[in-house]
């Protein structure tokens, strides 16, 4: 079964990963990248700062911290070396040959589950749980999806290792935005309730997020 299930992923991955042009590899090589959604991060945290409570904010910043290092470090330091499942562009793997690498770059020697799949998801998972807003729900997931599969684009991950990693995020927020919530009772009793988006707050965050893709996008073509 599981030898299946590593050939179904091989194939899609292969599949997928063959599927490239000069401009992508541009465009994925520099969404990729963590430092080029530092706005979109910081569009966010002005969202969670306007609760108008210090303590709700406080809660809520230290609990979606915990959910992504958790996340990342569950997948990184405990399953990878567990598992020691290598990356596709990895030389010692036998599909390495086939793999499209963009600038060189392989990652380190073990890709499962995806860090990067982990830790996008448990964000858009953990806002879209505590701050309950549907078209901000849907422009995390976008950038969470958009961000995961990057990593395949490049080669350093197999689509199963950005499921898997997506399903440790997810599950990890789940955790984390429960217990904000518990302690949002705790501090605030008439006001438990941590759906904190002011009407129209969203439109800020869609609107950076939607000028970062732009920029790589038009970025990408020089």
């Amino acid at each position: 079964m599981i030898e299946w299930l590593t050939d179904i992923d091989t194939s899609v991955f292969l599949f997928l990963n063959g599927i490239h042009s000069e401009y992508f590899d541009s465009f994925m090589w520099i969404a990729t990248t963590k430092w080029i959604w530092i706005p979109f991060y910081l569009s966010l945290l002005v969202i969670v700062a306007r609760i108008g409570n210090w303590r709700k904010v406080a809660v809520v910043l230290c609990c979606l911290g915990l959910a992504v290092a958790l996340a990342d470090q569950l997948g990184a330091t405990v399953i990878r070396p567990l598992v020691e499942r290598l990356r596709p562009s990895n030389l010692d793997n036998p599909i390495s040959s086939l793999v499209h690498i963009v600038n060189d770059y392989r990652g380190g020697a073990y890709g499962f589950p995806s860090c990067h799949a982990a830790n996008s998801f448990a964000l858009a998972v953990f806002l879209s749980l505590v701050l309950r807003n549907s078209k901000l729900s849907a422009v995390l997931f976008v950038w969470a999806t958009v961000n995961s599969y990057s990593r395949l684009y490049l080669g350093v991950h197999y689509p199963g290792d950005l499921l898997v990693g997506a399903l440790l995020g997810t599950v990890v927020a789940l955790v984390m935005a429960s217990v904000a919530r518990w302690i949002s009772c705790k501090i605030d009793v008439k006001n438990p309730s941590l759906s904190i988006v002011r009407q129209g707050d969203e439109k800020a965050v869609i609107l950076t997020f939607v000028v970062t893709v732009a920029a790589i996008a038009t970025y990408s073509f020089f």
